[in-house]
């Protein structure tokens, strides 16, 4: 295997299969830590609905350490990608040493707010009185292993850039599978209830962190911890966490959105978790289609980046054109199975009568607009990988900032509690046409640029 494991020169048909496959499978097997929680839980005698009601609160505050850990790992991976397309090595193992201590500062930061601030946060986050003791529980003991969450997510996007994507994938679906197998032992069998699902999830992200950090003392990765690397370079980290701000802003704003969701279903429905808990379904539901269609976007990333750095144009414009018509197929799927088969969200999470007619009721309302996550979610994911800082922070407020968050709070007074349904997916309709839009309206000048600076800085002619 060449040094750049096939990205400059393989077939782009197979190196998108050979990458994407396991970066998709990794996420779907990544969203059964959150789902699986909530289907056991959700199982729960007497408690289910007020249970899976506190794991929905507790969902968003989650997504916040997810977003330090994306902040570091998808805005270094990219550049060091680029940085070995560009074959300057030193420079890519400066970028992968800089994020581990990152990761680590963040960790550590994050475990003392959580573990100091349980129960203040899980009332901020718009917990029902009656789900707040099992949000806080889950939260306390979820927070110790913050850490692991930081270094199980951080590092893997590395793994990825550098073509590993099987055994990024192997990071995810070990934590996962230990996952699955542990939370009933500890929610049932030990008695444990809401705390034993977090402590299963906490060993299961240990052994995930363990697996990711082993992978960089071997012999496959052209990335090392190099002791003087590890001093974080100011310019370095400064370049990462730019890049990074805009996955950062996207999981932030999903949590966010989740905030003003879960205050506005509270105060609209005069505290009624079934509400609560039809929201949390509905949010899983539109991670069925998040999660993979971003597995693909970062699945090509390093890819993407690689041709980039290298100035191959052509490269990079095949890969897109195959990455998007996957991308379109998979968001079409789901946004079909949501208008004329709701229920089967419902199913999934054991819902109660009252819970399954509000899921019935409001999905298709609350999913209209994932048709178009192939741009929201893929494409956004590539010009990421095509170091657009500017373009994909612009992006990454407009669905939820600017749109989202505004719609949620103004128009329930127009329809009552459905208003915070049709929120979501008038959003997502407008966001993504938006960012559609501006993708193949910028690929073109991003690519020509790019060719422009090598051939002034190289003397040579660009690709086409």
């Amino acid at each position: 295997m060449e040094k750049d494991n096939g990205l400059g020169s393989g077939r782009i048909g197979r190196l998108i299969v050979r990458l994407t496959v396991p970066a998709v499978t990794a996420q779907l097997i990544n969203l059964l830590y959150n789902l699986v929680d909530r289907m056991y839980v959700g199982g729960m005698p007497d408690v289910g609905t007020d249970a899976l009601a506190g794991l929905g609160v507790v969902f968003p505050i989650t997504l916040i350490v997810s977003a330090f850990a994306n902040l570091v790992g998808m805005g270094g991976a990219p550049l060091a990608s680029i940085f070995l397309g560009e074959k300057k090595d030193g420079e890519a193992c400066r970028v992968f040493c800089t994020g581990v201590t990152l990761l680590v500062f963040f960790g550590a930061a994050l475990t003392v707010a959580v573990l100091c601030c349980c129960g203040g946060l899980v009332t901020l986050f718009g917990a029902p009185e009656s789900a707040y003791p099992y949000a806080r529980d889950y939260l306390f003991v979820y927070g110790t292993g913050t850490l692991f969450v930081m270094l199980s997510l951080g590092l893997n996007p590395f793994i990825t850039a550098q073509g590993r994507s099987l055994t990024s994938m192997l990071t995810v679906a070990i934590g996962a599978a230990l996952n699955i197998a542990l939370d009933p032992l500890f929610i049932y069998a030990f008695g444990m209830g809401v705390k034993g699902a977090a402590v299963a999830t906490v060993i299961s992200q240990g052994v995930s962190a363990a697996w990711a950090v082993a992978f960089f003392f071997g012999k496959r990765t052209s990335f090392r911890f190099v002791p003087a690397y590890l001093v974080p370079d100011p310019k370095t980290a400064a370049r990462i966490l730019f890049l990074g701000l805009s996955p950062f802003i996207m999981s932030v704003t999903e949590s966010a959105i989740q905030i003003v969701f879960n205050i506005n279903i509270t105060q609209w429905s005069g505290g009624n978790s079934d509400y609560t808990a039809a929201l949390t379904i509905m949010l899983s539901a539109v991670q069925t289609v998040c999660l993979p269609l971003n597995g693909l976007g970062s699945g090509v990333q390093p890819l993407v980046s690689y041709n980039y750095g290298a100035g191959n144009s052509a490269r990079v414009k095949s890969t897109v054109k195959i990455i998007t018509l996957a991308a379109l197929c998979g968001s079409a799927s789901v946004w079909m199975l949501s208008l004329t088969a709701p229920q089967v969200y419902g199913y999934i999470f054991s819902a109660s009568d009252a819970v399954m007619e509000l899921v019935v009721r409001y999905t298709p309302f609350f999913m209209m607009g994932t048709v178009m996550f192939f741009a929201q979610m893929t494409l956004q994911n590539v010009f990421i990988a095509l170091g657009q800082a500017k373009i994909s922070i612009f992006l990454a407020c407009l669905r939820k900032l600017m749109l989202l968050i505004p719609l949620c709070f103004a128009l329930p007074y127009a329809f009552g509690v459905a208003g915070v349904f049709y929120s979501e997916g008038i959003a997502d309709l407008t966001a993504g046409i938006i960012t559609a839009a501006t993708f193949f309206f910028m690929l073109p000048r991003i690519l020509k640029k790019r060719e422009a600076r090598l051939a002034a800085e190289n003397g040579i002619s660009p690709q086409e």
